[in-house]
């Protein structure tokens, strides 16, 4: 398969234009990253976004691997002498991996089976002999194949060293593997059974401990419940169905009239499917569900990490961080309005110390000294208690303060790291937790970037899929996130640097080496400088790295340096001051101009145009600020205080299969189920609700006992 083939198979999988896909595939073969290609090339893929291009990609890499596997296969058979032209037409016109292994099944090296067992004993004439026979008798036919130095000593073994050698063969058929495997999906049934009672104490998988539901409508999240609680010993899992139209079928294609050997190739075929087809077909469905429930589990963690890390910034507050505990204390760390570092401290105001008077005392001592604003309290161990801690406090202050529950979410990964020791090296890994729950709050996607992104647990299931795959998706993620909104050269972190479009850890490290012995960069022609950051890496990066109060004031905006020719031709054309271009009057010139006549003017794409007068009109914008602000409190919520039907604002903290967490204050976070979503059906509680969304519920049942709350949506 070439690649116009490819890229004609892809065009048509993904709906889109032949050209389209042509141009992304070159752009991808030629180095460029996806955030460039989605940003800067937007005429040449037609306005494709990161995920339409992300799939183009991973397309053509399975077709290229596929096309590398078929001719392995071709060259495989071709070598043991059996290679047809019709079998290598078939092999080149598969669109599946499963569909070449299917046709490469019958030839693959086996271990040793009661088949290959049989064959050695030289039984295949007698097999044949048996599938085509309608003349003659099957015994005294058996009787000429009998051998004592091979093994075969009576008719009986003969003919059942002939059936293993059938049976398998029919179990290698491509085309009813691909049948029965269809059939199973559609038909088949998915029952789970309780296994080991003890193993379960908590009654995690009571729901599954006799449960059943058809394979072709089983829910992602279900299936990889059932196989977690099968791994664990708890459940025993299998497909059952109706076998019978499966065995009508295959006695179709090898039973014929006036066979002699007709009830023998009946039972072969029942060994067939029932030894060798069955328990393969099974696992091979089991990997698909499973596959499946993988990908969905990865892309709800993908959606909520994105949500997650795009949160809005509060800029221009210092923070007071307070990291929850009981035994070892609340770790206290205040961080100014640019995220430096003041004070840190620790205080027991939980159980079982209880200095309640002494941990208020320094509280307050440090809300006054540094003029706090926002006190961020993590939302782990002891979260709710020092909540109220933190509400008495706030109640008697004069300061206008207010709080908000943080998620700390690998907090406790980035302290033991070695990043985290760079950082803080006096710090012990506590106080360094506290820092970072202050800082998350100040700028999301800057702190959360230092984090593995797998460690920030806002998935379902995250740790029963395959972990390459989890990481690849979630890097996209994280470099997605970090190039919409653009990174500052002179203050990122080397973790923020090496999320940047083209930019690799050690060119990350060397900037901010290149930052130390410089100085602050004030151009970003200055990055050329940078060792090993050549031109490829610059074009593909430097449009996402910004230089605020640099000497051009472009190199504060997300415009490539490649379109500053044009932008100085614009400029020019609505005789604007380049001085004078973030001005009210430059705006509003920018505002009222024809798109499409002033891109045939400047001979430029439509799209590039209008992202340039975009940046032009709000130069400094992060896109971050458009989404609504946290919720900033001053008082605690308890289960008590909830009444059915009480309306109430809250933050989303997950996302999964069947709804969505919502913070109210409590100390657990309250589920809205899918059906309580929305007033219409819908598919997805991602169609409704991202992490992070501010939203209007209603309480629609309280169990105090549990402490489990149930929102609606619904008004």
């Amino acid at each position: 398969m070439n690649q116009a083939e490819m890229n004609l198979i892809i065009s048509r999988e993904l709906n889109l234009k032949e050209h389209q896909v042509r141009q992304t595939v070159q752009l991808l073969d030629d180095g460029s990253t996806i955030p460039f290609i989605a940003r800067y090339r937007k005429e040449m893929t037609g306005m494709l976004d990161e995920n339409q291009i992300r799939s183009i990609q991973e397309r053509v890499e399975y077709l290229r691997q596929l096309d590398e596997r078929k001719n392995e296969v071709i060259r495989l058979i071709d070598e043991q002498g059996k290679l047809t032209d019709e079998l290598a037409k078939q092999i080149n016109g598969a669109l599946k991996l499963q569909e070449v292994e299917d046709l490469y099944r019958p030839y693959r090296q086996k271990r040793r089976t009661r088949a290959t067992i049989a064959r050695e004993k030289g039984l295949e004439p007698f097999a044949q002999f048996l599938m085509q026979a309608t003349k003659g008798n099957v015994e005294e036919e058996a009787n000429k194949y009998l051998n004592e130095e091979k093994g075969v000593s009576t008719p009986e073994e003969a003919i059942q060293g002939a059936c293993d050698i059938l049976a398998e063969d029919m179990a290698d058929d491509a085309a009813v593997r691909d049948w029965i495997r269809r059939y199973i999906h559609e038909n088949g049934v998915i029952q789970s059974r309780l296994k080991e009672a003890e193993k379960d104490e908590r009654k995690v998988y009571e729901m599954y401990y006799e449960y059943q539901e058809p394979v072709g409508k089983m829910a992602p999240h279900r299936v990889l419940a059932v196989n977690r609680g099968e791994r664990e010993g708890i459940l025993k899992v299998k497909i059952e169905l109706d076998e019978q139209p499966i065995l009508h079928h295959m006695e179709r294609k090898w039973v014929r009239a006036q066979l002699i050997a007709g009830n023998q190739i009946k039972e072969t075929i029942h060994d067939s499917y029932r030894r060798l087809i069955f328990p393969s077909v099974e696992r091979e469905i089991r990997n698909l569900l499973t596959e499946k429930g993988e990908e969905q589990a990865i892309h709800i963690f993908a959606e909520n990490l994105r949500a997650l890390l795009l949160q809005p910034p509060i800029k221009g507050k210092t923070v007071l961080g307070l990291d929850p505990g009981f035994r070892t204390g609340c770790k206290l760390a205040v961080v100014d309005e640019t995220g430096k570092l003041l004070d840190v401290g620790v205080i027991y105001p939980t159980p079982p110390v209880n200095k309640v008077e002494e941990a208020r005392e320094k509280v307050i001592q440090f809300i006054k000294k540094y003029g706090v604003a926002i006190v961020a309290i993590g939302n782990g161990t002891a979260s709710r208690e020092s909540e109220q801690f933190i509400v008495d406090i706030l109640k008697d202050l004069k300061e206008d303060v207010a709080y908000l529950m943080v998620s700390e979410a690998g907090a406790s990964v980035y302290s033991a790291s070695k990043l985290a020791g760079e950082e803080f090296p006096s710090l012990d890994v506590s106080e360094r937790s506290a820092v970072s729950i202050s800082r998350r709050l100040q700028d999301p996607l800057a702190e959360l970037v230092k984090i593995d992104p797998k460690s920030i647990g806002v998935g379902q299931y995250q740790h029963d899929v395959t972990q390459s795959k989890l990481a690849s998706s979630l890097q996209f993620v994280v470099e997605s996130a970090v190039n919409y909104v653009g990174v500052d050269v002179n203050t990122a972190s080397p973790s923020l640097l090496q999320y940047v479009s083209g930019i690799s850890k050690q060119v990350a490290g060397n900037i901010i080496k290149q930052r130390e012995k410089i100085g602050k960069f004030s151009s970003r022609k200055q990055l050329k400088d940078v060792p090993r950051l050549g031109e490829k890496t610059y074009e593909q990066c430097i449009g996402f790295l910004r230089i605020p109060d640099g000497e051009n004031p472009l190199d504060g905006t997300p415009i490539h340096p490649e379109s500053y020719n044009k932008v100085d031709e614009l400029v020019m054309k609505l005789e604007i001051n380049p001085r004078q271009i973030h001005t009210e009057g430059a705006k509003e010139k920018l505002k009222n101009i024809s798109l499409e006549q002033m891109a045939e003017t400047l001979e430029i794409g439509v799209p590039t145009l209008q992202d340039i007068v975009e940046s032009l009109i709000r130069p400094g914008r992060d896109p971050r600020e458009d989404l609504p602000q946290p919720i900033l409190k001053k008082d605690v919520l308890t289960i008590n205080d909830l009444q059915e039907g009480m309306e109430l604002k809250g933050t989303v903290r997950n996302v999964v299969d069947f709804g969505a967490f919502v913070d109210i204050g409590l100390k657990n976070d309250a589920l809205v189920h899918i059906s309580q979503l929305a007033n219409k059906f819908i598919k997805h509680p991602l169609d409704v609700v991202s992490i992070g969304d501010i939203v209007t519920v209603r309480v629609k049942d309280v169990d105090r006992e549990k402490g489990r709350v149930g929102l609606t949506m619904r008004f």
